[in-house]
């Protein structure tokens, strides 16, 4: 049997359950796809992260990344444990304070923010803009002296650090779209610029974010060699000691049964040690340090559950099982060649008897969840259980063939809470409009 995450368990009669609820008694209430959130599942990995900080490091902000998965019910969560928020757009952004999520605990991400995005996260008060280029600082610099506002600001870095990622996930390397480089000495140079004219700007340190999915905890260690000895040069350049380190997110979780991910425990013990080495050698003040978890949060918090429709043997070749979901609700295999593991939640002891390739119903011969999974003979009806799918799922829904995207129910000690409603036909068609001569 694959990997069980959180509060999911096996009834004696081979159905699966999370928090405390059959997934077929969820799926006949909600209809599938249906991704459900172990609302459990997902607070404990928020206090695995406060709890080790807490046991290596006194002075530390944990913030969640949005992106992975974001709505007003994940805001009042991440509010009730004292969490931070990292957004990147203005809707990220809008859904936070329509949440009542503290705006001082917002931090602003984007390699493109847009001046309106600029103008509302001004307005709102955020605690953190992420700045990252030289045009974008301008921008922030004169749209906060035109409100009458002094910022604070932590300029993100590109420190030519590579893990061990899919390329697509890789983002603190020297030829990136994020950040200013330190080819070249160009981010030195940047931020004494920022220091020194920029005066409606307050720097108050430095980001990076070297990749996502990582489990090699050797590139934070280098990562922050590198990064300290960037720190002393602009204490040299300025005379200024930047008191932030945002470190990013990227620990990576287990997708499969072989995947062997360090602790959040060990992360944090792990890069808190390489930080108080390093302000040791450079007899620099311990910073603040700011981590940004996402997937590591919400990823093993979350099950998408599919219902199987046609099935079908290639002579000769591989059989397929079609489930009423696919990329539109997970584009992660398709864009990433992502790997999950399934069971058939219904039958969950039955035997395993093939080995199939789990496809979705899109008209694209990408859409694959999964290939060569391992599962007993299904049938038309059963209900297929993907785990691990908390982390960019339903934040990279789309409509894709006149699709709805699936509802979102948080569980919890037997009780289950719909947190996002499952589109219909009619909702495709609120933003269709028809011009007068076509009617």
């Amino acid at each position: 049997m694959m990997n069980l995450y959180g509060t999911m368990k096996v009834n004696s009669d081979g159905i699966l359950n999370i928090g405390g609820i059959k997934t077929t008694d969820l799926i006949q209430k909600y209809g599938t796809p249906l991704l459900v959130i172990d609302e459990k599942e997902l607070m404990d990995n928020i206090d695995q992260y406060n709890n080790s900080f807490a046991k290596y490091y006194s002075n530390y902000k944990v913030v969640y990344g949005g992106k992975t998965f974001l709505n007003r019910t994940i805001c009042k969560i991440l509010g009730k444990k004292d969490m931070g928020l990292d957004v990147v757009s203005g809707g990220e952004l809008f859904i936070a304070i329509k949440a009542g999520f503290p705006a001082s605990d917002i931090l602003f991400h984007g390699n493109n923010k847009l001046q309106d995005e600029i103008e509302m996260a001004l307005q709102y008060g955020i605690g953190r803009f992420i700045i990252d280029n030289q045009q974008e600082a301008q921008l922030v610099n004169r749209l906060a002296g035109k409100m009458g506002k002094k910022v604070n600001a932590i300029l993100r870095v590109a420190p030519g650090i590579k893990a061990h990622t899919h390329e697509y996930i890789v983002t603190g390397h020297l030829d990136s779209k994020f950040g200013v480089s330190f080819a070249g000495g160009m981010a030195r140079e940047v931020l004494k610029k920022y220091i020194i004219e920029f005066e409606n700007l307050n720097i108050t340190g430095i980001h990076a974010h070297i990749g996502s999915q990582i489990f090699d905890l050797e590139s934070y260690q280098k990562l922050i060699e590198v990064l300290f000895e960037f720190l002393e040069k602009v204490r040299q350049d300025t005379g200024e000691v930047l008191t932030e380190l945002d470190l990013g997110g990227g620990l990576g979780v287990p997708y499969l049964r072989s995947d062997n991910p360090p602790s959040i425990a060990e992360f944090v013990r792990i890069i808190t040690e390489a930080v108080k080495n390093a302000t040791s050698e450079y007899n620099y003040p311990l910073p603040r340090i700011i981590v940004e978890p996402g997937r590591s949060i919400i990823g093993t918090a979350g099950t998408t559950l599919y219902q199987v429709g046609s099935i079908k043997q290639v002579p000769g070749n591989s059989k397929y099982i079609a489930v009423d979901g696919g990329m539109t609700d997970n584009i992660r295999p398709a864009l990433y060649n992502a790997n999950y593991e399934a069971i058939l939640a219904n039958r969950c002891y039955d035997e395993k008897e093939d080995r199939v390739n789990i496809a979705g119903k899109c008209c694209e011969s990408g859409d694959i969840l999964i290939k060569g999974a391992e599962l007993p003979s299904a049938n038309r009806g059963d209900i297929l259980a993907i785990t691990v799918t908390g982390a960019y799922t339903y934040s990279m829904a789309s409509n894709y063939n006149g699709i709805p995207r699936p509802a979102v129910v948080l569980v919890k000690d037997g009780e289950d809470n719909l947190i996002n409603k499952r589109e219909s036909y009619e909702d495709l068609l609120r933003n269709d409009i028809v011009p007068s001569h076509y009617q």
